[in-house]
């Protein structure tokens, strides 16, 4: 991305700023996703967009496989079969 690019711009508010609807659209950002902000050491502004997931185990029923574990015994921490 070059820098010399000027993609849009809002005005800043208070301590708030909008974030320009062609922007929201391209970069798929909804009501709930944070931004990031970081300023490198050159003065240059990152913002990197970070989505919330929604509904991930929405359709998830649960496992209702055939064999029992002992949960305490079987997995560590982490869910994953000791071997």
């Amino acid at each position: 991305m070059s820098s010399e690019r000027v993609d849009s711009e809002s005005k800043v508010s208070g301590n708030q700023a909008n974030i320009p609807a062609r922007i929201r659209r391209e970069l798929d950002i909804d009501d709930g996703d944070k931004l990031r902000w970081c300023i490198e050491d050159d003065g240059t502004l990152r913002v990197t967009v970070i989505q919330q997931r929604r509904g991930t185990f929405g359709d998830f029923d649960g496992y209702d496989g055939d064999e029992e574990t002992a949960v305490t015994t079987d997995h560590d921490a982490w869910g994953v079969d000791v071997e």
